[in-house]
C-alpha cells in the first residue's frame, strides 16, 4: 500500500520533487568532485615524495568532506521538509486510521530514495568528470611553470564506493530528520496543523518601517518568522562572502608585498639566474666552463645588438655562498651599534669563549675574480684578490621595521684584518646567536679587509639582517677553503641584460647559458620576466581553487534560498491572501519580496564587510604597509561582481516564488484556510 501511495504521489506531484532531485544532484556532484580531487592530491603527494601522505593532511581532507556533508544535509533537509510538511494533513488522516510512526517514516524515506537515486548517480558521474577536468587543467598549468610537472588522474573503486556511500548517507540523514519530526506528530496535531510559520512574539521593525513603510514591516515580520529556516542561508552566505573577500584582500596585500620586497627590490639586480647543482666554483673554473659562459653571454649580447651597436649586456657574475663565523673584539663595534645596546641586544650574538669578543655570523659570498675586481672598483676600493670587503651594516630593528628598515654601521671602518672561523667544529655546526658561545672551536684564519661598505654587489641575494656579510674573490677562497668549511653545494650564475623588457631576449640569454654549461652539470634556470608571469599565474591558480570553495558556500546558501522560497509556497499563499484581503496590492506584494531578498543578501554582506575591514586593517598593520597603497589596489570590482551574482540568484529565487503566489487563486487559499 505504502509503495503504491508513494509512487502515485510522486507521479502527480512532479514539481514538488524537482527541488529534491536538484538538491540531491548538487550534493552528489560536490561530494564526488571533492572526494576524487582529494584522492588525486593524496596520490600525487605520494608519487612526488615516495612517502605516505601525513595523516594531518588526510584528516584535513576528511574534515572538509564531513563539513560539506553537514552543509548539504542542512540544505537538502529543507527541501524534504517542505515536501513533507505539505502533506501533514494527509499523514494525520493515515495516523488516525492506524498507520504507525515507523510506517510513515519508512514511507517518506523510500520516497526520498526513489526521487534521488538517478540524480545521485548522475551527480557522482558529473563530479568525477569535473574533477578530471580540474586535475587536467591544474596539470597543464603546473607543467607550464618552472620546475612544474604533470599530474595523472586516477580513481580507485574503493573511493568510488566511499563517495556513493557518503552521498546516500547524506540523503538518508536529510530525509530522516523531517520524517522523524513528522512521524512524531499526534493525529490531531497533524490534521489540524497548517504548518504555517508564525511569530512567537510580534516585534516592530523600526528601521524597515522607516525605510519602506508597511511593506518593510511585513517583510521584517516574515523574515523573523523564517529565522530558523534561513539560518543556514545566512551562515552559508556569510562564509561565502567572508572567504571570498578575505581571499581577494589577502592576495592583494601579498601581491603588493611581493612586488616591493622581491620584484621591485631586485628589479635591477638580475635578469637570468642559473643554479648549477652540486658544483664548486673551483671545479667549474677548472673545466673552463666559467670562461665559456662569460664569453658566450657576451657573444650573444653582441649578436643581439648588431655590429654597429654597443653590446647589450651589463655583466655576468658567477658566485657561490658559504657560512663562517667572525670573532670581533668589543673595541671594534661601532659607536652607533653600542648606543643601541650592542650586538647582543639586536642580534643576540654570544660572547666568545676566550674573552671580551663577539662570535658573529659571517656569510661569505665568493665571486669570480673578474666580478670581484669590478665590485671593488664600484665601491672605490683597491682591487685585490687577497682580501675581503665587509658589508658594514646591521638592521636597527628598534627604530625601524622590516618594511622600511634603517641600518647602522656594524664595526669601526678602521679595521684592517678580520678573523674567520669555520662554521663547523668536529663535524658539528656551531650555535652562534641567541645563547652561549660553543666551547668548541673551528679552524681560524685572519684575512685582510680591503674596505667596509654599505653598498652590495648587484646580485639577487637577501642577506641576513644581523650578520656581517663578507665578499671575497675565488682566488682567496681557494687558499682558505681547507680551513673554512661550510660552503654551499651549488653555485649561481647571474646575468644582467641591457634590453630588459623583452622576454625573448632573456630566453635567448637563458638558453645560451644552459647550452654552454652542457648536460654534464645539473642546472636549474629562470628569468625575471618569466618568473613574474609564473608568479601571477600561480596566484591566479590559488584564487581559482579558493574561489571554488567560496562558490561552494555561496551555492549552498543560494540553494537554500531557492528551496525556502519555492518550497514554502503553501504557507506564503495563506500569508499573502490575508494581506490582500485587507487591501494589499500585487505591487505591494512585489515590494515585500524585493525587501526580503535585499535583507537576505544584505545582512551577510554588512556582517562580512565589517569583519573583512577588521581583518584587512590587522594585515596592513602587521605588514607595515601604507593603507592608501592597499586602497588604490583594493579588489572592489571582483568583490562587487561576486555580491551581484549572489544577489541576482537570490532575487531570481524570490521572483519565481512571488510569481507563483501571484498567479494562485488566493480566494481558494483563504477558503481552504478557513476550513482547516
Amino acid at each position: 500500500m505504502w509503495k503504491d501511495y508513494s509512487m502515485d504521489y510522486i507521479r502527480h506531484n512532479r514539481a514538488g520533487g524537482y527541488s529534491i532531485m536538484v538538491a540531491a544532484f548538487i550534493a552528489a556532484l560536490f561530494l564526488s568532485f571533492l572526494g576524487s580531487l582529494f584522492y588525486n592530491f593524496w596520490l600525487d603527494g605520494m608519487r612526488e615524495t615516495g612517502k605516505e601522505t601525513p595523516w594531518v593532511l588526510v584528516w584535513f581532507y576528511l574534515i572538509v568532506l564531513m563539513f560539506l556533508c553537514v552543509s548539504l544535509i542542512l540544505v537538502i533537509h529543507n527541501s524534504f521538509a517542505v515536501s513533507m510538511n505539505n502533506r501533514i494533513h494527509q499523514f494525520g488522516i493515515f495516523s488516525s486510521i492506524g498507520a504507525t510512526p515507523g510506517q510513515i517514516r519508512i514511507c517518506l524515506i523510500q520516497e526520498a530514495f526513489a526521487l534521488t537515486l538517478v540524480p545521485v548517480l548522475l551527480g557522482i558521474l558529473s563530479g568525477i568528470l569535473l574533477s578530471f577536468g580540474a586535475v587536467s587543467g591544474m596539470s597543464a598549468f603546473a607543467a607550464g611553470l618552472a620546475g612544474g610537472r604533470e599530474m595523472d588522474f586516477a580513481l580507485h573503486p574503493a573511493i568510488l564506493l566511499f563517495i556513493l556511500f557518503l552521498s546516500f548517507f547524506t540523503i538518508f540523514l536529510s530525509a530522516r530528520i523531517p520524517a522523524g519530526k513528522l512521524s512524531r506528530l499526534t493525529p490531531l496535531e497533524a490534521i489540524r496543523g497548517t504548518g504555517e510559520l508564525q511569530l512567537a512574539r510580534k516585534k516592530q521593525s523600526r528601521i524597515l518601517s522607516a525605510l519602506f513603510g508597511v511593506e518593510g514591516e511585513l517583510a521584517g515580520n516574515a523574515l523573523k518568522a523564517q529565522r530558523k529556516a534561513l539560518r543556514t542561508t545566512t551562515l552559508s552566505l556569510i562564509f561565502a562572502f567572508l572567504g571570498f573577500m578575505l581571499m581577494q584582500c589577502f592576495f592583494t596585500i601579498s601581491s603588493i608585498s611581493t612586488r616591493h620586497t622581491y620584484f621591485e627590490a631586485y628589479q635591477d639586480a638580475w635578469d637570468v639566474m642559473v643554479t648549477v647543482r652540486d658544483t664548486k666554483m673551483e671545479e667549474f673554473e677548472a673545466t673552463g666552463k666559467m670562461r665559456e659562459v662569460q664569453e658566450a653571454v657576451l657573444e650573444t649580447a653582441v649578436r643581439k645588438s648588431g655590429p654597429e651597436e654597443e653590446c647589450g649586456i651589463v655583466n655576468c657574475v658567477i658566485y657561490q655562498k658559504a657560512e663562517a663565523v667572525s670573532i670581533i673584539s668589543a673595541e671594534s663595534i661601532s659607536p652607533e651599534l653600542l648606543a643601541l645596546g650592542g650586538p647582543e641586544k639586536l642580534a643576540g650574538c654570544a660572547k666568545a669563549a676566550e674573552g671580551d669578543a663577539y662570535m658573529i655570523k659571517a656569510p661569505l659570498v665568493i665571486l669570480d675574480d673578474k666580478s670581484f675586481e669590478d665590485y671593488c672598483r664600484q665601491i672605490g676600493a683597491t682591487p685585490d684578490k687577497d682580501g675581503v670587503v665587509l658589508l658594514n651594516q646591521i638592521w636597527d630593528s628598534i627604530n625601524s621595521n622590516f618594511r622600511h628598515p634603517e641600518y647602522v654601521p656594524y664595526i669601526n671602518e678602521d679595521i684592517r684584518t678580520i678573523t674567520l672561523q669555520s662554521f663547523v667544529a668536529d663535524g658539528e655546526i656551531l650555535e652562534v646567536p641567541e645563547g652561549k658561545a660553543s666551547k668548541k672551536e673551528g679552524s681560524r684564519i685572519d684575512v685582510p679587509v680591503l674596505a667596509c661598505t654599505q653598498e652590495c654587489p648587484v646580485l639577487r641575494e637577501e642577506y641576513e639582517d644581523y650578520a656581517l656579510v663578507q665578499f671575497m674573490a675565488l682566488s682567496l677562497w681557494k687558499e682558505i677553503e681547507g680551513q673554512i668549511e661550510g660552503a654551499d653545494k651549488d653555485l649561481f650564475i647571474r646575468v644582467l641584460a641591457e634590453e630588459r623588457d623583452s622576454l625573448e631576449t632573456l630566453e635567448i640569454l637563458e638558453n645560451t647559458v644552459l647550452r654552454t654549461i652542457g648536460e654534464t652539470f645539473i642546472t636549474e634556470s629562470e628569468n625575471r620576466l618569466q618568473e613574474k608571469l609564473d608568479n601571477d599565474r600561480m596566484i591566479w591558480g590559488y584564487k581559482m581553487i579558493l574561489g571554488a570553495f567560496c562558490v561552494l558556500f555561496a551555492t549552498i546558501g543560494i540553494a537554500h534560498v531557492f528551496s525556502g522560497t519555492l518550497g514554502f509556497l503553501r504557507q506564503r499563499k495563506r500569508e499573502f491572501a490575508r494581506y490582500m484581503s485587507v487591501g494589499l496590492t500585487p505591487e505591494g506584494m512585489r515590494r515585500i519580496f524585493c525587501i526580503e531578498a535585499v535583507i537576505v543578501v544584505g545582512r551577510p554582506v554588512l556582517i562580512t564587510l565589517a569583519l573583512t575591514a577588521i581583518a584587512v586593517a590587522y594585515m596592513i598593520k602587521i605588514s607595515y604597509m601604507d593603507p592608501m597603497e592597499f586602497i588604490k589596489e583594493a579588489p572592489v570590482v571582483p568583490i562587487l561582481l561576486f555580491i551581484l551574482v549572489v544577489s541576482g540568484f537570490t532575487g531570481l529565487a524570490y521572483y519565481l516564488g512571488g510569481k507563483k503566489i501571484l498567479q494562485a487563486d488566493l480566494a481558494d487559499v483563504l477558503r481552504d484556510d478557513t476550513v482547516m
